[in-house]
């Protein structure tokens, strides 16, 4: 079973907001997920990203893989407080 750390969509219509979750590849983008390990408002100004660094780390150590807009979302994340 490969594991993805990938985007969920919530909102509603032009208003989107974005769990962070981890979820099995073969699984629908909106489907059954594993955890949810932060959120992603682009609407802000400047976005918003929130992110639970100790289940993101747990994760990564598992073999979960981001996809490539999670990978950059990571990268723009504040560090852990």
């Amino acid at each position: 079973m490969a594991v993805r750390i990938r985007l969920t969509r919530l909102g509603r219509k032009k208003k989107p907001f974005y769990r962070i979750v981890v979820a099995d590849a073969e699984r629908s983008r909106d489907g059954k997920f594993l955890d949810v390990i932060g959120t992603y408002d682009p609407l802000k100004d400047p976005a918003v990203i929130k992110l639970d660094q100790s289940k993101l780390e747990d994760w990564l150590g598992r073999g979960a893989l981001p996809t490539p807009t999670v990978k950059s979302l990571l990268k723009k994340a504040p560090a852990a407080e």
